[in-house]
């Protein structure tokens, strides 16, 4: 790898100055050293870098052209130029302090004419990745396919009525798979941008369906053969390209995954956009995951309240972060997952320093969020509340309900002859969100 400064050689690696810092380019909340219950901020955090909106964003939107401009973007030789772009985002990776970092297969190499000269082009890139991961010890968190970008995936991958273009997709598949056991990606992810319909008047869904489902046994499958142990990841959105994906949100894809028979096999990679899309919240996506022990990993971004897209904005809501924190704190944690910054610089935000003040501010909000969250439960005020709240399930009739003991006659007689009618309580919906905001600015 080439000198830390080729790339960025007026911006120094970031460092932790606290709060009261006036210096822009460090971080206020994110200490990366700090440690906390026996682990550092880093190794609870593991945030990650999205390869594709960092160093592939080119400020294009629906309305126009690109409007970032990068020094790194020249030469007539796209696998040399793939090779240089993977230099600067790893000096990157190393001044911003991220762990690991996120690719679509795409994102990395350049497809080529056919799959043959695709797959040659990712073997080169991936092998270059392999040396600078080995020279700045930062990993790969998950690795990807782009299964929605080039035409021929236009009626989706595994649900295209074409079997042509399943066999294609299957085979592209294979290979990210591979290059991300080569990479030690920790994880695999499955985005089915492009798997659900426009129309049911030329859709059968249910086929497409079971196709989907025998795409990802064909993965799991593949992935007994090849030693891959890393966590299978589904990232629920409800639309977007596609009019109406299968995999809606995380409850549909756990009915999904249920009925399949891929429960065991499978977690969700949570992103914040997806989910206000599917008209939740962030903090229900995460409590929908985590009630089916199948919490995996987040991808960590924003909408725009007031835009009816996929923005991919980086989150500075320190609320909305806090309670996603509580449930992901309650959950145990994201295991082998983590925090991928699957976050764009708006368009007109030009200069190489704004990459770094992206990142920063949304490493901070989640730093901050993480510390809001761990007090919160350590004085444990909400969740003695909600354990008040359900009291009566813990013993007498309550508990027989929750056993299984309880029938319908058993209850009425209760009601008939010892209960009568129900008092009502409070909810105390406005006392506890004042308390949050006291924590929040406590």
């Amino acid at each position: 790898m080439k000198s830390l400064n080729t790339h960025f050689p007026k911006i120094g690696k970031i460092a932790y100055e606290g709060p009261r810092s006036a210096n822009a380019l460090s971080f206020k909340h994110y200490n990366p050293a700090e440690v906390v219950d026996g682990k550092t901020m880093k190794e609870h955090m593991r945030f990650s870098i999205a390869y594709w909106h960092a160093f592939r964003g080119v400020g294009s939107d629906p309305f126009g052209p690109g409007t970032i401009v990068r020094p790194w973007e020249s030469g007539k030789d796209p696998v040399s130029v793939a090779k240089v772009r993977l230099d600067a985002a790893f000096e990157f990776f190393q001044k911003i302090e991220s762990p690991f970092w996120c690719w679509h297969d795409r994102d990395i190499a350049p497809e080529g004419k056919s799959l043959a000269e695709s797959n040659k082009h990712l073997d080169k890139i991936v092998a270059h990745a392999k040396g600078l991961q080995k020279a700045t010890g930062v990993k790969l968190l998950w690795g990807t396919a782009n299964l929605f970008s080039n035409p021929r995936f236009m009626c989706g991958a595994s649900t295209n009525p074409d079997a042509h273009v399943f066999a294609y997709a299957a085979a592209q598949v294979k290979k990210a798979m591979e290059c991300t056991v080569e990479l030690g990606g920790e994880n695999y992810v499955f985005w089915g941008g492009r798997e659900g319909y426009e129309t049911l008047l030329n859709t059968n869904l249910k086929r497409e369906q079971d196709h989907l489902a025998r795409f990802l046994h064909l993965a799991v499958d593949y992935a007994k053969q090849i030693g891959f142990k890393g966590q299978f990841l589904i990232e629920p959105k409800p639309k977007e390209p596609t009019k109406h994906q299968y995999d809606f949100d995380v409850a549909s894809g756990i009915a999904f995954l249920r009925t399949y028979g891929l429960e065991k096999y499978f977690k969700f990679n949570i992103e914040t956009n997806h989910a206000t899309l599917a008209g939740h919240t962030f903090q229900h996506e995460i409590e929908v995951a985590a009630a089916a022990g199948a919490l995996g990993s987040i991808d960590a971004n924003c909408g725009d309240q007031l835009l009816g897209w996929d923005t991919d904005q980086f989150n500075t809501d320190v609320r909305e972060l806090t309670l996603a924190m509580i449930s992901i704190l309650k959950a145990g944690g994201l295991g082998s997952g983590g925090f991928n910054f699957d976050a764009k610089l708006r368009r007109p935000s030009i200069d190489v320093d704004d990459l770094f003040h992206a990142h920063i501010g949304g490493m901070d909000a989640y730093a901050l969020a993480f510390k809001i969250a761990r007090r919160i439960l350590a004085e444990g005020k909400f969740e003695s509340f909600v354990a008040d709240r359900y009291s009566s399930f813990d013993s007498g009739y309550g508990k027989d309900i929750e056993t299984g003991k309880a029938t319908f006659k058993s209850l009425e007689k209760l009601v008939l002859t010892k209960l009568g009618e129900p008092t009502p309580k409070s909810g105390k919906q406005e006392y506890l969100e004042n308390l949050l905001m006291q924590y929040l600015h406590g």
